[in-house]
């Protein structure tokens, strides 16, 4: 059976994929000892990406080359404004953040430069490149929750609803879900464009210099936005 090409991107990004699960914030949230203060960063931050994240899915609706995909990245879309966002607001609440913090939160450098990258890869890069960046958001989510909860979850309260959701049978078929995405888009394009080498996209160069001047590693595979980031605040954001 030939190798996936998701697995094969998966293997480029390794050394940054496998930070990610080093991650301080990461393990904080694993152990249940992260900061409060550091995990009301990530929830405003967190509410930010999204409304940019609703974005990508709608563009990757609009530019999805068969009505099955298209309707699917839709769905995700509504989803992420009209639900996602809705028990965001209600779980912010629960450890302190008002919807009015939410709405007033401004974007962190690591968090602007993330979702910079996805709308500019979604709106200049071929279709392939746009699932292809879309995919490390719900692989790495899905693959730090089911590793942190095959530790051990940690004591009940908002970090082990973190890891429960990420770790939940409904997010890894979502990110199996794209993973065939991506395999597909790669199938259909020029072997030109579905061999992945380190160089990157020439319109990530300047989102790279970025990322490295904020102190974020980048694992940015030409198409593949894994971004482990790393500011000194120890948020993924």
């Amino acid at each position: 059976m030939p190798a996936r090409f998701t697995d094969r991107l998966r293997r480029l990004a390794d050394s940054v994929w496998e930070a990610q699960h080093q991650h301080p914030f990461v393990l904080g949230i694993g152990l249940g000892d992260l900061a409060p203060s550091r995990f009301r960063h990530w929830v405003r931050q967190d509410y930010l990406f999204l409304i940019d994240y609703a974005r990508l899915l709608s563009i990757a609706s609009v530019r999805a080359p068969d009505v099955d995909t298209a309707a699917r990245m839709a769905e995700l879309a509504h989803a992420t404004l009209h639900t996602e966002m809705s028990l965001h607001r209600a779980y912010a609440k629960t450890i302190g953040v008002s919807e009015a913090a939410l709405e007033r939160e401004v974007k962190a450098p690591t968090c602007q430069a993330y979702t910079d990258f996805l709308l500019r890869t979604a709106s200049l890069g071929t279709y392939g490149e746009l699932v292809a960046a879309l995919l490390p958001c719900m692989w790495g989510f899905s693959e730090a929750g089911q590793r942190l909860k095959a530790r051990g979850l940690p004591p009940p309260g908002p970090h082990r609803e973190w890891v429960e959701q990420y770790a939940s049978e409904e997010f890894a078929l979502q990110d199996a879900w794209c993973r065939d995405v991506v395999d597909a888009a790669a199938k259909g394009a020029p072997p030109h464009r579905a061999a992945p080498h380190g160089a990157g996209l020439p319109h990530q160069q300047p989102l790279r210099a970025r990322l490295l001047g904020h102190g974020v590693e980048t694992g940015a595979v030409d198409g593949v936005g894994c971004v482990a980031c790393a500011p000194a605040h120890d948020s993924l954001y």
